[in-house]
């Protein structure tokens, strides 16, 4: 268990759900973590209940049980200076920065006509925006470093086809897919690798809350769009853990020669 041996991960949104399971994967095999959540009030369009310090807290005691170290800050990603400075603390604290894990968004079913331009901004500031801002805190510690990296962006099945009654979220995922290509244009001559990982649904705590109610009231108003995101395999809900599976593999040495790639792990949902 040390494909990942004494590197270091700088990964967002990692209180819970998709970003603990990439952090906890990672440290099983061999890395550090510099984490950073919000851990608290999200958004207004956010129908989901939204994470707290004790869960972020639950994430660094699950990485220190496999022996590696862990840093964490409560940050927004809409923060440019306060990612800058979470990420030289931890960088100053662990010694080095070989991957980052862009996994902080948010997500708010709404009909096309009932996202205000709050909503819109909201939605495209923390996804897009807020994923930006993680790269460039990051980005800049892997090359210092001189041994390379990776970057992995996570967009969503939405970045490849679509979401229904999520017109801002669809949008800024699609956003999150070409800027991982354009990252991994520029980063390459760093040797550094730059893809995009494109989940369908997943069993997380964003269907916590109202979440299943407002995606059900949404839905009730077209309702021939029900079946858009059937999968061909017989698992309609994906774990955290397979998404880390993937995220884990592209981190690693096994994907060396992979960049500029999106990647869905969406049980064929988005292929048709």
């Amino acid at each position: 268990m040390s494909r990942l041996a004494d590197r270091v991960a700088f990964i967002t949104g990692v209180a819970r759900g998709q970003g603990r399971a990439h952090a906890v994967r990672m440290a099983r095999e061999g890395a550090d973590i510099i984490g950073v959540d919000i851990a608290g009030a999200l958004p207004p369009c956010v129908p989901y209940d939204p994470a707290t310090p004790e869960d972020l807290t639950e994430t660094v005691r699950l990485v220190e049980a496999t022996g590696r170290r862990m840093v964490t800050h409560i940050v927004d990603t809409r923060d440019h200076d306060g990612l800058r400075a979470a990420v030289a603390d931890g960088v100053a604290q662990l010694g080095r920065l070989d991957i980052i894990v862009a996994n902080a968004g948010i997500a708010a079913p709404q009909t096309w006509d009932a996202i205000t331009p709050e909503d819109f901004r909201d939605v495209i500031d923390v996804n897009v925006t807020g994923t930006w801002n993680t790269v460039m805190a990051g980005a800049p510690h892997i090359i210092d470093g001189g041994r390379g990296g990776s970057i992995i962006l996570i967009s969503s099945a939405a970045g490849v086809k679509l979401q229904p009654f999520m017109v801002h979220y669809t949008a800024s995922k699609h956003a999150v897919t070409g800027m991982a290509r354009a990252f991994a244009a520029e980063l390459g001559r760093y040797n550094i690798r730059v893809n995009s990982v494109h989940p369908g649904p997943v069993n997380t705590p964003m269907g916590t809350g109202d979440m299943a109610a407002a995606i059900a009231a949404a839905l009730e108003t077209y309702p021939q769009l029900a079946h858009m995101s059937t999968p061909f395999l017989p698992i309609w809900v994906a774990e955290p853990d397979d998404i880390a599976d993937t995220v884990l593999w592209l981190a690693s040495d096994e994907s060396k020669l992979v960049t500029a790639q999106a990647i869905s792990i969406d049980q064929g949902s988005s292929q048709y």
